[in-house]
C-alpha cells in the first residue's frame, strides 16, 4: 500500500461552510477553486475528504 495516492480537485468555494469545513480544505492543500492536489491514499486523508466531498471531487485513485 505504500506510495498509493488520490488526486482531488476543490469544485467549490468553502464560503459560506462552517469554520471546520474551510479549515479541512486547508488542511488539504487547497488555496483556490479548481486546484489539484495530490495526496497519500490514508484513512485519515480519506475521512479528510469524505468531511467535504460536497466542495471536492476525486480524480483518481479510486
Amino acid at each position: 500500500m505504500a506510495g498509493k495516492t488520490i488526486t482531488v480537485r476543490q469544485i467549490k468555494s468553502g464560503i459560506g461552510y462552517s469554520r471546520d469545513q474551510k479549515a479541512t480544505l486547508r488542511g488539504l492543500g487547497f488555496r483556490r477553486l479548481n486546484q489539484v492536489v495530490e495526496l497519500e491514499d490514508t484513512p485519515a486523508i480519506r475521512g479528510m475528504v469524505n468531511k467535504v466531498r460536497h466542495l471536492v471531487r476525486i480524480e483518481s485513485g479510486e
